[in-house]
């Protein structure tokens, strides 16, 4: 697999989805609404890749969300963008990713292991394997992702034979702010879908490569979770599985009893140790990318071929939200708050287009693509507001501390320019 794919699909296969469909399950009551929301997320991750390789095509280097807003709406937009990367796209996801890896080596360990113990040196560990810099890191990346995606297919192997055909039985009664915050969720299990724009400057012929890469794999992970989801949610009755934080697990033991379960906690613990392997890799390059602008300290950036300190501050920030934070709390702010940044990138495409026209900037299935992805990422990032607003707080104060940084900031350099300096 090519390290820009191994790249993207080890960001979107990671905690969402082994622990969302147990909470979904017990808000909506319906396995019908559970599969409805990640076929939707589905879609909303593919239109997503369609504007972001327009975006990656245009802007042909490493950054995310606080490179395009940057370039094409605000200054203080990208840094919100990085901000938000920081404290919510990487460093909340790495340590979300880490607390359900301890979650599901829980039955292997000593009993009284603290398990944020062990998410902890899980994070440390990806740390130390990307400071050693980006051949050896990307070699291990692409083979455990090779690894962890076969042992998946297996797993959806046994479950349809093991289920066989299933009843359709007719869905319960729909209440969009509750469907909204489960497709939250669901969609925060897509949110890698756009990893590729991240390394894009370190990339062979970005323009080609990774929307290519991003939307290839968005569309296998796709399919590998909707048949994922089929299986646990048809494997037990809905109340044993709704509300459970190791839903995979539950299934995998009602299928094939603890052998089953174990080969499935197995391979679930391999797709999060990816999952927190990709993030600390590329979370770092985003900061390094605001050092070079300047709005982070210099030694933040790359320094040779990684950017060691910006690895190593992302380490500190996961184990410190690791050890702060609840699962599904995690999943609200995450889903809402990181929704809210693609929209607004893919708003930074379309005035991006209307200046420089649509021959240096085209976008695959212009207009309905990118007004398609907007109009579902607003719609729901609305309604969640609406549904679960007092659960969002820790998400607004990330947007607000991010305008008060910015601004202290910008004042500090202003006043650096604006001082004398001795002769």
């Amino acid at each position: 697999m090519p390290s820009l794919g191994a790249i993207v699909v080890a960001n979107m296969i990671g905690a969402g989805v082994f622990t969302t469909s147990g909470f979904a399950l017990a808000d909506l009551g319906s396995r019908g609404w559970v599969m409805a929301a990640w076929a939707l997320g589905g879609l909303i991750a593919l239109l997503g890749t369609l504007c972001y390789g327009a975006l990656a095509a245009r802007l042909k280097e490493s950054g995310g969300e606080y490179l395009f807003l940057s370039r094409t709406l605000h200054p203080l937009a990208g840094f919100l963008a990085g901000w938000i990367s920081l404290w919510a796209g990487f460093t909340g996801a790495i340590a979300l990713a880490a607390e359900a890896a301890g979650a599901y080596l829980a039955p292997w360990l000593p009993a009284g292991t603290p398990l944020d113990l062990v998410g902890t040196a899980v994070i440390v560990a990806a740390g130390v394997l990307h400071t050693r810099g980006t051949g050896l890191g990307s070699r291990v990346q692409n083979l455990i992702v090779a690894t962890k995606i076969l042992g998946l297919l297996v797993l959806i192997s046994v479950g349809a034979v093991l289920l066989g055909p299933q009843p359709v039985a007719a869905p319960a009664s729909f209440e969009p702010g509750t469907f909204a915050v489960s497709l939250m969720w669901v969609s925060l299990s897509y949110s890698g879908w756009n990893a590729g724009v991240y390394v894009a400057g370190e990339a062979r012929d970005p323009a080609r490569s990774v929307p290519r890469a991003m939307f290839g794999a968005t569309l296998a992970v796709t399919a590998l979770y909707l048949a994922l989801n089929a299986v646990f949610l048809y494997s037990a009755p809905v109340e044993q599985l709704a509300g459970q934080q190791d839903v995979a697990a539950v299934a995998a033991a009602a299928l094939g009893g603890p052998l089953f379960e174990a080969f499935v906690r197995g391979v679930i613990v391999l797709a999060l140790l990816t999952s927190v392997s990709s993030m600390v890799m590329i979370g770092p390059r985003v900061y390094a990318r605001m050092a070079d602008d300047g709005v982070l300290p210099k030694s933040l950036a790359f320094t040779g071929a990684v950017p060691a300190s910006a690895i190593w501050l992302q380490v500190a920030l996961s184990v410190i939200v690791l050890w702060a934070s609840g699962l599904r709390e995690q999943l609200t702010n995450l889903g809402w708050i990181l929704g809210l940044s693609t929209a607004f990138a893919v708003i930074g495409l379309l005035r991006l287009r209307a200046r420089e026209g649509a021959a240096r900037v085209p976008i695959p299935g212009y207009p309905l693509v990118p007004l398609a992805f907007l109009g579902l990422v607003l719609a729901l990032t609305g309604l969640s507001l609406h549904a679960a607003g007092r659960l969002l707080l820790p998400a607004l104060a990330v947007l607000g501390s991010g305008v008060v940084v910015e601004r202290l900031l910008r004042h500090r350099s202003r006043r650096e320019v604006d001082e004398p300096r001795d002769p």
